[in-house]
């Protein structure tokens, strides 16, 4: 598989996992520095992240990808993934986001891993 073939099936897989709440692929997909950045400006490390899929205060329920750019720099990369994922997070109802995600990426030891995310919708 290609970088980009291979970053393709990271984000799958990532959504899967959230869908499931595998936290052992959560784990794995993410750096130990991960950060993501919620639309609303709050951040959550790895630990709080994955926390809070496994405890339901971030549901997900699908994800229809319909949009991934992908560039590839040595072994950094970026991907803009669009998808319309239905979930239901903070307390709110369950509704379906066009959720667009920005992450940073490098490659360790052969294998992909996302170290940053930054949320916005489409």
């Amino acid at each position: 598989m290609t970088d980009k073939e291979q970053i393709e099936a990271l984000y799958c897989e990532m959504y899967e996992a959230m869908v499931r709440k595998d936290t052992a692929t959560l784990n794995r997909v993410h750096a130990d520095d991960f950060v993501l950045t919620h639309m609303t400006g709050m951040h959550q490390s790895k630990r709080v992240y994955i926390q809070s899929i496994a405890n339901g205060t971030l549901n997900y329920y699908s994800a229809e990808h319909e949009q991934m750019d992908i560039k590839v720099d040595g072994d950094r990369a970026t991907l803009t993934g669009r998808s319309r994922v239905n979930a239901a997070v903070f307390g709110g109802g369950r509704h379906t986001w066009r959720l667009q995600l920005h992450f940073d990426l490098v490659k360790e030891d052969g294998k992909w891993r996302f170290t940053a995310a930054r949320a916005s919708t489409y």
